[in-house]
């Protein structure tokens, strides 16, 4: 067998065909089928799926938080009336609490790392990562009421949170529920 032959051998035995076309072996006369994925690999997967999105969700909630704490240390600060002030301390409080779900899977992982509970941590992770959307919408919620309340007269502000609000309800959860439902006949190994 020459160099090349082995290569390619070693290649085909290690891919796993792709679902749109007939690489790694696959027949080319239709999407190949993959093999279904072990426990283990789906716990990986699921691992790095939620690594990805804390990612993505504690930058944006450590900006947001950042910036909530300077906005007391402002001159017009001290003109805020009672009810923003208390929109203030609601909004840096849900902040705080919204920042302390996202980051709390690093240190979940950290503390059970080597204690092969890999399903466990994802699981409380995912539920982590859940409750920091809900606290993230409500301190996005919170923030634009404190800035809109004092840059927009009247009750235009509020009509415009509760439009932001319900956007936010509509993308984050109704249309995964949605989807969920519409796809709910499909047996556990299927990949999410």
């Amino acid at each position: 067998m020459t160099m090349t032959e082995q290569s390619a051998g070693a290649q085909g035995a290690d891919a796993r065909p792709c679902a749109q076309c007939a690489c790694a072996g696959g027949a080319g006369n239709g999407p190949a089928v993959e093999p279904p994925e072990t426990a283990r690999e789906r716990v990986n997967r699921r691992w790095n799926e939620i690594l990805q999105e804390t990612r993505v969700a504690q930058t944006g909630v450590q900006i947001l938080f950042g910036f909530l704490l300077s906005v007391a240390f402002t001159p017009l600060f001290r003109d805020l009336g009672t009810f923003d002030r208390v929109v203030y301390v609601l909004t840096v409080v849900l902040g705080a609490a919204a920042t302390g779900s996202l980051i709390a899977p690093v240190s979940i992982h950290r503390f059970l790392s080597g204690q092969r509970m890999k399903d466990e941590v994802v699981e409380a992770a995912s539920r982590l990562m859940m409750c920091g959307m809900v606290l993230l919408a409500l301190t996005i919620g919170c923030t634009l009421l404190l800035i809109l309340h004092v840059v927009v007269p009247g009750l235009l502000a509020e009509v415009l949170v509760a439009g932001v609000m319900l956007w936010f309800g509509l993308c984050w959860y109704a249309l995964p529920l949605w989807l969920r439902r519409r796809g709910g006949g499909r047996p556990d190994g299927d990949r999410d």
